[in-house]
């Protein structure tokens, strides 16, 4: 895990409809985040995002 992956544990996954999941952002900030997909899903209403936590490995 790099050292930006260390300060940006929380995660914002595109899910696609073959079950296989993008990684759109990455954010220091829980609230950063659920912002983030909430602008996401106003702006691409078919497409699901999912806010994730990724701690360290």
């Amino acid at each position: 895990m790099s050292y930006f992956e260390q300060l940006h544990p929380w995660c914002i996954i595109r899910t696609l409809p073959s079950k296989e999941c993008i990684l759109v952002a990455r954010f220091r900030r829980r609230n950063d985040a659920f912002a983030y997909q909430q602008v996401l899903q106003r702006n691409v209403n078919n497409i699901c995002f999912v806010v994730k936590f990724n701690p360290q490995a």
